[in-house]
């Protein structure tokens, strides 16, 4: 039992974080390894451009909505660590937010407490916004729709959900499981949806489960696919998007359209690169891969995405975390910060998941840990010792690649299906007469 209070551990983290970012500017003062991300760089110089008039995309490599340079701009004039203190701070939001999350399904105080402590101790998370990453920031604005989605204030989450998505691409993998968890059963006008609570009772959780998944997803979408919730969140979040698109693309034109957006759906790296494409990319590194080849690497992401979502979407929480994990394992381009959007989601998770950490979790931790770190010992000795070895380092991320798939069947398996809301007494009375 953790006696600590929820206080006490955001201000504990908050020091830990700020103590980090010192150090790291010692150390890249003093020592040769930075600890600065060099991504960090490219938004610096992209606000300081911005801040004197010009168009961010001058910085080269700078691939990033110019929100993410706006709010940068205090590097040049209040301190050049500004955004790593954005970041952690945003890192400290996500700590908070997965507690409110989880305090509003009734989770014990001690497993909240916990779900805390994953996301703010984990030396991979805490590392990243004090490095300069700014996909704390992602995560956070994530967590927040999931908290205005459960509270019903569906314009709030569609603003915030259509900011996002200008802001980072990716989560518009969420847009479907969004629509089909706005069921106009437990979405009605001028009332709030009621939320099932945390059992931890296996018996009660079957249960739930049978009450729910014996209905299909596809008949419940189709059967009332225009409801006022829908609509509404599609197009106050689409408003959104395209109003922030089409603002930079004035400011900036056809560069901000191609750097920002659609240069991620062709993007191709064949360095730092963990996924099963990069082999095939390295190959062709000389002979420039048709539109085609690039994009028919979606095929296989799009197929496991709409299984999942079809499973999953009524746990919203679940599915935006197996959708995550299979989004990043089968993408064809995925370094080490991807790993961020699912670790945020984690917490909120667990507590539904009847693994025990010994010794399956355990097994699974070093499972991940293991394939990745066997991936790295390749990268290694192809970046810092010159050594041709990249079938070597193909095979380590088909292993790695196998490792993700077998983790998420196993989290899948384990998980008791808790549909996030439950139906109002009134509409399962109307319904049995």
């Amino acid at each position: 039992m953790i006696s600590l209070k929820p206080r006490s551990i955001l201000l504990i983290s908050a020091i830990f974080r700020v103590g980090l970012i010192l150090v790291g500017e010692w150390q890249d003062t003093h020592m040769e390894v930075r600890y600065t991300d060099v991504d960090y760089l490219v938004f610096s110089d992209a606000a300081s451009l911005m801040a004197s008039g010009q168009s961010p995309y001058k910085r080269t490599t700078y691939r990033y909505s110019p929100l993410l340079a706006f709010l940068l701009i205090p590097n040049s004039f209040i301190s050049r660590c500004w955004g790593k203190f954005l970041f952690s701070a945003s890192d400290l939001f996500v700590g908070l937010f997965i507690r409110i999350i989880l305090k509003q399904r009734k989770v014990p105080d001690d497993l909240c407490t916990y779900s805390m402590l994953i996301w703010l101790f984990n030396p991979f998370t805490f590392t990243i916004g004090t490095r300069g990453n700014c996909e704390p920031i992602v995560c956070a604005i994530i967590l927040w729709i999931i908290i205005c989605l459960i509270n019903g204030n569906v314009v709030q989450a569609a603003f915030w959900y259509g900011l996002i998505v200008h802001f980072r691409i990716y989560p518009i993998i969420y847009a479907l499981p969004i629509v089909i968890f706005l069921d106009p059963r437990f979405f009605r006008s001028g009332t709030k949806p009621l939320l099932s609570d945390w059992t931890s009772d296996p018996g009660k959780a079957r249960e739930i489960n049978s009450e729910l998944i014996d209905k299909c997803v596809v008949c419940d979408v189709w059967k009332s696919t225009f409801t006022r919730s829908r609509i509404l969140f599609g197009l106050i979040s689409g408003t959104v998007f395209l109003l922030c698109t089409g603002f930079f693309f004035h400011l900036y034109g056809w560069e901000f359209l191609h750097e920002a957006l659609l240069y991620h759906l062709t993007r191709t790296d064949a360095r730092h690169n963990f996924s099963i494409y990069f082999y095939h990319i390295y190959l062709n590194y000389e002979r420039e891969l048709s539109v085609l080849e690039k994009l028919v690497s979606f095929l296989p992401q799009f197929i496991v995405q709409l299984v999942l979502i079809l499973c999953f979407a009524k746990d919203l929480v679940f599915c935006f975390f197996v959708q995550t994990v299979a989004f990043v394992a089968f993408n064809k381009v995925i370094t080490a910060q991807y790993f961020v959007w699912f670790f945020c989601v984690l917490p909120l998770i667990l507590p539904w998941s009847n693994m025990k950490l010994k010794w399956k979790g355990l097994c699974c931790i070093l499972l991940w840990m293991g394939a990745q770190t066997h991936w790295l010992l390749w990268g290694y000795l192809l970046e810092f010792k010159g050594k041709n070895v990249f079938l070597q380092l193909w095979m380590a991320s088909l292993l790695f690649l196998a490792a993700n798939t077998f983790i998420l069947i196993v989290l899948i398996r384990h998980h008791n299906y808790g549909p996030v809301f439950r139906q109002h007494t009134d509409l399962k009375t109307t319904k049995t007469t």
